[in-house]
């Protein structure tokens, strides 16, 4: 049976990252955000349970820095992305975007500043009003905020395509008219049309062919370099995140594992789990034999989390602390954290 979720106390509270990164230039912090969804149970659904879909995440993402956030399907990473962008209401913690906290504004307030922080989905064949053309869908926002003068209506939508590499002509057709990279492209025109200072990139390259996702992310990179826009790209493919990403977050069953510079947390995983994680990333030496880690069992549920370390009951390095005690996340080294007891002072095991 799973437990009632009780507020967090003083000493639960668990020292997030975004509390020790710079301060300069930070244009998102993330600090203890949790979404958890309620659950009715019973022949009246009397009891309530929590699905801990979100679980006291914190980071930072500074102007022109990309976030990888990786994981396996069903740790929250989608659902963290949404409510960062109050598609989801927050439960707990806090989202300061540009000093603004966007858990505590009123849907009035929300909407005057959503042109400045945009999401890309995953799957440019449903994202996308069959009903409207490609000139109405970048411009339907656009007007609506009042980007532009309506004078200057039409010439910014033709630059706003231009710049995503769309042809004037494609502007009075239809979304089925196009293939999947040239449909992502409409849906990157549309975020980047409301000039915005952060998007959120929820698998945008999953759904397309390998030369086509090396296109949409050239793209992605071009435009960050020049608006110095801040992205954090979800994505399962390990070998994209690394390719585009400055910092690397890695989830598990809605916490954050480990969190660290990309080159630091590629180089050296810390945490089991990510070293499980990255050892199924391919390598193109033939002669390279992989050392691929299999974790046994399944992830359980985030409506029933594990005691102590959600990681414990799939972890072959498992110490009968992890079964008890929650890790802090701690920084082991300059810039790399790591929610794990092989790590505490006090374990034995220390590496």
């Amino acid at each position: 049976m799973s437990e009632i979720i009780q507020p967090a106390t003083a000493d639960e509270i668990i020292q997030p990252v975004a509390d020790s990164l710079p301060e300069d230039d930070v244009l998102l912090r993330v600090s203890h955000l949790k979404k958890y969804f309620p659950v009715r149970t019973g022949v009246i659904g009397q009891k309530v349970q929590y699905v801990r879909a979100v679980d006291d995440i914190s980071f930072n993402v500074h102007a022109g820095q990309t976030v990888g956030i990786v994981g396996e399907s069903g740790c929250g990473k989608t659902t963290m992305g949404r409510t960062i962008l109050r598609l989801h209401s927050v439960t707990a913690g806090d989202v300061i975007f540009n000093g603004m906290n966007l858990g505590k504004m009123k849907p009035h307030e929300l909407r005057k500043i959503r042109p400045q922080f945009q999401m890309i989905f995953q799957d440019p064949y449903s994202s996308l009003s069959p009903r409207l053309t490609v000139g109405e869908i970048i411009g339907e926002a656009v007007r609506e905020h009042k980007i532009v003068p309506k004078s200057e209506y039409k010439e910014y939508i033709f630059h706003i395509m231009e710049r995503c590499g769309l042809q004037p002509q494609y502007f009075e057709r239809y979304p089925h008219e196009f293939s999947g990279g040239q449909r992502q492209r409409i849906c990157i025109a549309r975020s980047l049309a409301l000039k915005p200072k952060l998007i959120i990139c929820d698998e945008p390259v999953s759904a397309l062919d390998v030369s086509i996702q090396a296109q949409i992310i050239n793209l992605l990179k071009e435009l960050q370099q020049r608006d110095k826009l801040a992205y954090i790209f979800i994505s399962h493919d390990l070998s994209v995140v690394e390719h585009i990403s400055d910092e690397v977050g890695v989830m598990y069953l809605g916490s954050m594992m480990e969190y660290g510079k990309t080159k630091d947390i590629f180089a050296r995983p810390l945490h089991p789990y990510t070293e499980a994680l990255f050892s199924a990333v391919p390598v193109p030496d033939p002669d390279y034999k992989m050392k691929r880690i299999i974790l046994k069992g399944d992830i359980p549920s985030p409506a029933n989390p594990p005691s102590g370390c959600k990681f414990h009951t799939r972890c072959e390095r498992c110490m009968d602390i992890c079964k008890k005690e929650v890790p802090a996340f701690r920084e082991y080294e300059p810039g790399h954290f790591v929610a794990c007891h092989l790590y505490d002072d006090s374990a034995e095991n220390v590496q």
